[in-house]
């Protein structure tokens, strides 16, 4: 009973204490490693923003119910949308192809 209590890890003075929210401060030390963790979570609020723009458009083009103003500002919304998408795809192949030429992995 002994020995297995002494193979048991107990926390020392010296262990390092894990930070809480799991992001490493030391981890963050140039402009790079910064770009690398953040790009990921851009992206997807950049989708998730695209989601309800989306939606929203289509909403209101389907309730706009021939109202020329109405359609028009759904088209438009529709419209603003799409090349947001264009514009963040193109981004992210951008990322990916700067990626591979310098030998950065900027989505860890």
């Amino acid at each position: 009973m002994n020995s297995l209590i002494a193979q048991l890890k107990l926390p020392g003075k010296y262990d390092p204490i894990p930070y809480p929210t799991g992001l490493d401060p030391n981890k963050f030390k140039d402009l790079g490693s910064i770009t690398s963790a953040l790009l990921p979570l851009i992206y997807t609020v950049a989708g998730l923003l695209l989601l309800a723009f989306l939606i929203m458009g289509g909403f209101q083009y389907l309730t706009s119910d021939g109202d020329p103003k109405a359609t028009q500002s759904a088209q438009a919304k529709l419209t603003s949308a799409v090349v947001g998408f264009i514009i963040v795809f193109v981004s992210y192949w951008v990322f990916q192809i700067a990626g591979l030429v310098l030998g950065v992995d900027f989505f860890k």
